[in-house]
């Protein structure tokens, strides 16, 4: 899945603040920028054909909010733009990774410790199980 920069900037105002009709989503992403109403009910209606929007009727207008948690649509996301290129070496992503995290600072890199060593517990429960 692919996603543009107006579908993402969508997604994380609807994250924010939801449920939200288009006209809502229209002045908050266009307020300084210029824009078109047009534009962001049709990106609100592939963002809803992509099952990643849920809606409901109110009045005359459609309500929109996030069918995902934004965790992992990410996961979603990074598992699409890896997928192909480690599936022949898996340490490929590892040190991929690992490039990345240089741009982190301590306090990030503790809670990503952190969050490994919760997974790693998870993964010995569930042997033991």
């Amino acid at each position: 899945m692919v996603l543009g920069d107006l579908e993402k900037q969508v997604l994380n105002y609807l994250w924010q603040r939801s449920p939200a009709d288009v006209k809502t989503v229209f002045a908050a992403l266009t307020r300084n920028k210029g824009g078109n109403l047009n534009t962001i009910q049709t990106t609100l209606e592939r963002l809803y054909k992509k099952k990643l929007l849920d809606r409901h009727k109110q009045g005359h207008a459609y309500f929109y909010t996030p069918r995902v948690e934004r965790e992992s649509l990410i996961a979603t996301l990074i598992d699409n733009a890896t997928r192909d290129f480690t599936a022949m070496d898996e340490n490929v992503f590892i040190n991929a990774f690992q490039s990345y995290s240089g741009q982190f600072e301590e306090q990030e890199l503790d809670a990503l410790e952190s969050m490994i060593q919760a997974q790693r517990e998870r993964l010995r429960q569930n042997k033991e199980r």
